[in-house]
């Protein structure tokens, strides 16, 4: 098992799903991780929720468009623990307008909406990589994690918001490796994880009936994933703990898939 004993930790979204079980994979691997969200509800459950575990969280109420918000959690966090060593970059999600629904067409997409959704997931890695990415140039030492998708490597019909703000996610990963390392040193590295398909909050209708039974989407994607099932949140942890300890030291600028072998199959 990857350690990270007395390593800090920030992640973005750390009170959904994903990010939430990404957050326990980090605290129960011995660093201490600050949960970052907008709802303050759900931030504190999460950190008692690590605690109750035996491990140790912080509450940071922001927003990942807010510039002075991301500010303040950097402030809070440097006061306190002195360091920031990753920073995980789950915050992102999707809107109906930014997304064809099956009665649609692309000339129904609604400009507003995947502008929203552009900012959300690329902006919202953006900003934080730059305010908390800042302290690692300062210690020449640090890791970033981005939170790519399946969206960002092929076309999948009906996200066109998602999968575009996505692919431009994997495109500043690999930007961002470069200019760390140049300028700031081998201690930082930059890397993206693509998941597959989970079921999460933001995808659970397009996937899920009333009833918990798969919609005509759902069995698509299972058709198509080679290992015949969606994701769950924990088989995330492995990867992400790999690219945070210095067993990857020499790996920079790479998006991995976890995805059940989707991003392998040709559907033939």
């Amino acid at each position: 098992m990857f350690t990270l004993n007395g390593k800090v930790a920030i992640i973005t979204g750390g009170a959904g799903v994903l990010g939430g079980a990404m957050a326990e994979g980090l605290a129960l691997a011995g660093a201490r991780v600050g949960i970052l969200s907008r709802t303050e509800s759900k931030v504190l459950q999460k950190v008692q929720e690590i605690e109750a575990l035996g491990g140790e969280a912080m509450v940071l109420v922001a927003d990942v468009l807010d510039e002075e918000h991301l500010k303040r959690a950097k402030d809070k966090i440097l006061k306190e623990w002195g360091r920031i060593d990753m920073l995980i970059n789950s915050a992102g999600g999707n809107m109906k307008g930014a997304t064809i629904m099956p009665d649609q067409n692309v000339f129904d997409l609604s400009m507003t909406d995947f502008a929203k959704v552009t900012d959300l997931n690329l902006k919202g890695t953006i900003l934080p990589s730059i305010i908390f990415g800042e302290a690692m140039a300062n210690q020449r030492q640090g890791c970033i994690i981005n939170i790519s998708s399946m969206a960002a490597q092929q076309a999948i019909t009906r996200i066109l918001g998602y999968s575009a703000s996505k692919a431009a996610i994997d495109n500043f990963t690999r930007w961002m490796a470069v200019e760390m390392a140049q300028k700031f040193g081998e201690g930082i590295r930059v890397n993206a994880i693509a998941p597959g398909f989970f079921i999460a909050e933001q995808n659970q209708k397009l996937l899920l009936n009333e009833d918990g039974s798969y919609t005509d989407r759902a069995k698509t994607i299972i058709q198509n994933t080679p290992m015949k099932r969606f994701g769950e949140p924990e088989e995330l942890i492995s990867t992400l703990l790999w690219l945070c300890s210095d067993a990857s030291s020499f790996v920079t600028g790479i998006i991995v898939p976890v995805d059940g072998g989707f991003s392998a199959f040709s559907g033939v």
